[in-house]
């Protein structure tokens, strides 16, 4: 393995480990907090959640050559707490074993075309797309992170060399 591909599989492992203590605390809130309406892209902790999901859902489906229909990006996928939560645990247990499996220097220097959901023909490079991937899902946890914070669930520490740090 490269450093390239060390790389990504520890972003995998980051995902993983932030995703599970993310769920944590907010597996702590009322269902009226969970899905409380607020300030946010998604309208709620359970609205970004999904979010989080389907966008992963999307790409890995790329990475891995398939294509994924179009669907709205604020689409519910799971309604139920715990069938969103048991769906996290599956896509993350997808996203690590791919990048312990698929990612090779070929990989990381080929190119994906796709169609996104605004019907725009793209054809862009994986070294673009895996960074786009991991920060995506960053970018929303961080805006979990902070609508945990306007309640009373203090949000957990998601930097990643306090996540990955040894137990």
């Amino acid at each position: 393995m490269s450093a390239s591909t060390d790389h990504w599989q520890q972003m995998a492992r980051y995902n993983t480990r932030a995703n599970h203590l993310l769920y944590d605390a907010v597996a702590k809130l009322s269902d009226s907090e969970y899905r409380k309406p607020r300030a946010a892209f998604f309208d709620s902790i359970h609205g970004t959640l999904n979010h989080i999901l389907l966008g992963d859902r999307i790409w890995m489906t790329r990475f891995e050559g398939a294509t994924h229909p179009s669907t709205n990006l604020d689409a519910e996928l799971h309604t139920d707490f715990a069938e969103l939560r048991a769906a996290r645990e599956q896509m993350d247990a997808r996203i690590e074993a791919f990048m312990d499996r698929r990612i090779d220097d070929a990989f990381l220097a080929s190119s994906i075309r796709y169609v996104n959901n605004a019907g725009l023909d793209s054809d862009d490079p994986v070294a673009t797309l895996l960074p786009h991937f991991f920060n995506h899902q960053t970018h929303h946890r961080g805006q979990v992170h902070g609508l945990l914070s306007q309640t009373e669930v203090p949000p957990p520490s998601l930097d990643l060399h306090r996540v990955l740090r040894p137990m």
